[in-house]
């Protein structure tokens, strides 16, 4: 198996560097930004990095109106445009309008996501977690490729998550038709499927200038855990029985700044011109898991094969053209 070169390279930073830490001293004026999801959480986060050191930044929303409040304070405007990533005729259409707008697209930030939700179908009955994180931003990137290569050195940075340690994808049946359905499972494999992506992305499309990273945020809390009953969080000892954050998830936590910081850094980061196609965490490339890897760090050799990433890129586009 061929495989991402899954090592450190010592970038300075770390686990709890705020996002803007990231771009002190960076001016990103000229540049042009595109964040999924970038109007709560880690997301919105990102844009006020990205806007603040001067980046032109664009939030394709689901909810336009809760968008633009959420956005109102950022350091400069930006730009809200209607998109719903579980609706791949809106994900054409953005793409569509933003490529016609003739503008390149230097930085793309795959961000949005759901996470352990109950089994819902969309599209042609597809599982709704696989659907949204991966088919409906590959559709994205694939609609935004004209604006991607016109940059001649843009960055695409799909969000990963540890999840992925839970499973790789599920080749036989990613849709759950044939097997019961398990929200974790479902979740897990969204998320190897992410870096896959990103592997593939950047072999596919890196003779054009156009670089991508897999990246794993940290655990944070953000409304991406609206799925998961108090009952839930406690068992994964999330938090205590009374509601309190037991101390050593405190410790390892990050805020939504600081969760927001290793997709900034990949999108952005100087240090990455001879790099791409890896998974990155606490803002460095991470290592690949060995023996003495905790559960819940590094990267699984599974989504650093190049083989499965050119499998997923296969399987995904026929599912997209079936659609």
């Amino acid at each position: 198996m061929a495989a991402a070169d899954q090592q450190p390279i010592g970038s300075g930073f770390g686990a709890k560097t705020p996002a803007s830490e990231v771009l002190k001293g960076r001016d990103l004026t000229g540049v042009n930004a595109v964040v999924t999801g970038g109007y709560s959480g880690i997301g919105l986060e990102m844009v006020r990095a990205l806007a603040g050191a001067g980046a032109d930044v664009t939030v394709p929303a689901r909810r336009l109106d809760a968008a633009k409040d959420a956005l109102a304070d950022m350091p400069k405007d930006i730009t809200v445009a209607e998109m719903d990533l579980a609706d791949l005729d809106s994900v054409k259409r953005f793409a569509g309008d933003y490529v016609g707008s003739e503008a390149p697209l230097h930085i793309l930030i795959n961000n949005a996501g759901i996470m352990a939700n109950p089994l819902t179908r969309v599209g042609p009955g597809w599982e709704s977690q696989f659907a949204v994180n991966h088919l409906g931003h590959m559709t994205l990137v694939l609609g935004l490729e004209p604006a991607l290569k016109r940059a001649e050195g843009a960055r695409v940075v799909a969000l990963s998550s540890t999840a992925h340690i839970l499973t790789d994808v599920h080749w036989d049946d990613p849709h759950f038709r044939e097997h019961d359905y398990d929200k974790w499972q479902a979740y897990g494999q969204s998320k190897s499927a992410d870096a896959l992506f990103a592997n593939g992305l950047n072999r596919k499309w890196g003779e054009h200038g156009v670089k991508a990273f897999s990246a794993h945020p940290g655990g944070i809390f953000t409304d991406l855990q609206r799925h998961l009953p108090d009952e839930e969080m406690v068992q994964l000892g999330w938090k205590n029985p009374d509601g309190t954050i037991p101390e050593q998830v405190q410790k390892m936590f990050k805020t939504p700044e600081q969760g927001a910081s290793t997709a900034v850094w990949a999108a952005t980061s100087p240090q990455l011109e001879e790099r791409g196609g890896e998974y990155c965490e606490n803002c460095d490339i991470a290592q690949l898991a060995d023996e003495n890897s905790q559960r819940w760090e590094h990267a699984r050799e599974w989504i650093c094969d190049e083989e499965k990433a050119d499998r997923l890129w296969e399987m995904s586009e026929k599912m997209l053209s079936e659609a």
